[in-house]
């Protein structure tokens, strides 16, 4: 019998298990894909990036983990912001809230293998890999799962279930959960680019006509690239040559970077904003991207999904004593405040951005230039940038559970 059953060995499913290890939790992880070996991965120039906030340094270093991952990770100390073809821009930096980085860059294998070895170590944590679920059976105070290895079969009980493997959760879909789906018309395009000049360490968010540009410092000065443009121009973007894709950035972006040098694999993922209408099933609670999956302005969507586990994690530690419905009933009061100011952030952002009216330009241009000049305009943004400014878990300012 499990304390909690999490589904989805990804990086929100394998933080919440480093969460609640050495909690007196008896814990099973199951996950999809293959467990990674231990081995150290090679950083290469195409892999994928993620981006850190404050508040998710605070989490990892709550943690007792940001020390392995410090001297991997890229700090953001300043982000500029801009409107491609109008007027005024501003700049967010950490000075007025005194913090040395806005956030941090790191590549995401190399955060999963911080994660994975600090759960390989763990005594109380037994991961299910290369595991398919074939059924699950929800009861008030418990849940049973139905699980499929290999050519074996077995039926693990759990108090809870934790629900974490993703956008488009395959548990999810199989349990019937209904989600709402907004479709933004556009796809990002990913790729790691390098620039003739430094980035010094400055993240880019660079609106557009066809949606926002982020540029994310990286280590070897490298700069991971977030290229949102609608759907109807992906496939052509796709088959430029690497010299026409990079002229064609270069004229999307401009030349504060110098001109790009070098592009790595690129790779399209359609954008939507999907939500669950319930991510409270009886003693099933769904987290990370499984619950609220955000378009990428701001880099919102991971960080919010970390909040979720250092909630949850702090909720079940001080919380026991309560049957498992009603704890997770906090858990979801204490979060829903978070989630849906976030969410609401990123689509009013894209929503205000990629509308081309007159009057709408006006009010952007005002806007960006009210963001630069007005202090508590920009402390506010600059806080909610960094996942500050709210009522927060103790792992959000960095203390222990």
């Amino acid at each position: 019998m499990f304390d909690v059953l999490i589904v989805g060995g990804g990086l929100v499913g394998s933080s919440l298990a480093c969460a609640l290890q050495n909690r007196g939790f008896n814990i099973g992880l199951i996950e999809a894909k293959p467990w990674a070996s231990g081995t150290q991965p090679a950083v290469q120039y195409d892999d994928r990036v993620i981006a850190l906030s404050y508040s998710s340094r605070n989490i990892f270093k709550g943690l007792g983990l940001w020390s392995k991952i410090a001297p991997q990770a890229t700090p953001i100390r300043q982000i500029h912001v801009s409107d491609r073809g109008h007027f005024g821009f501003a700049r967010l930096n950490g000075e007025a809230l005194r913090l040395d980085a806005l956030g941090y860059v790191i590549e995401a294998k190399v955060l999963g293998h911080v994660l994975q070895q600090d759960i390989n170590q763990a005594q109380q944590v037994q991961v299910f890999a290369s595991a398919r679920i074939k059924a699950v059976h929800s009861h008030p105070t418990s849940n049973t799962v139905e699980l499929e290895q290999a050519d074996s079969s077995q039926t693990l009980h759990t108090r809870w279930l934790v629900v974490a493997d993703g956008s488009h959760s395959p548990l999810c879909q199989q349990l019937g959960l209904s989600t709402q789906r907004y479709d933004y018309g556009q796809t990002a395009i990913i790729a790691n680019v390098t620039p003739s000049q430094p980035h010094q360490h400055q993240a880019y968010e660079r609106f557009t006509d066809t949606g926002p540009l982020a540029l994310l410092p990286m280590r070897e000065q490298r700069c991971s690239l977030v290229w949102t443009v609608k759907d109807t121009q992906v496939d052509s973007l796709l088959r430029l040559s690497k010299p026409a894709f990079l002229h064609a950035l270069q004229q999307r972006f401009g030349w504060r970077l110098g001109r790009f040098t070098q592009v790595g694999q690129r790779h399209a993922y359609p954008l939507s904003l999907l939500t669950l209408q319930s991510p409270l099933q009886k003693a099933l609670v769904v987290i990370g991207n499984a619950a609220h999956t955000l378009h990428p302005v701001g880099g919102q969507g991971f960080n919010l999904g970390l909040r979720d586990v250092s909630a949850l994690a702090q909720t079940l530690c001080d919380k026991q004593q309560l049957d498992p419905s009603a704890l997770l009933q906090h858990y979801v009061a204490l979060r829903s405040a978070d989630q849906q100011r976030t969410i609401q952030l990123t689509h009013t952002l894209v929503q205000l951005f990629s509308n081309h009216r007159l009057e709408l330009s006006l009010i952007r241009d005002l806007g960006v230039l009210g963001l630069d000049q007005i202090a508590p305009l920009k402390q506010s943004f600059t806080q909610q940038m960094a996942g500050l400014g709210r009522q927060a878990a103790r792992l959000d300012v960095a203390q222990p559970l």
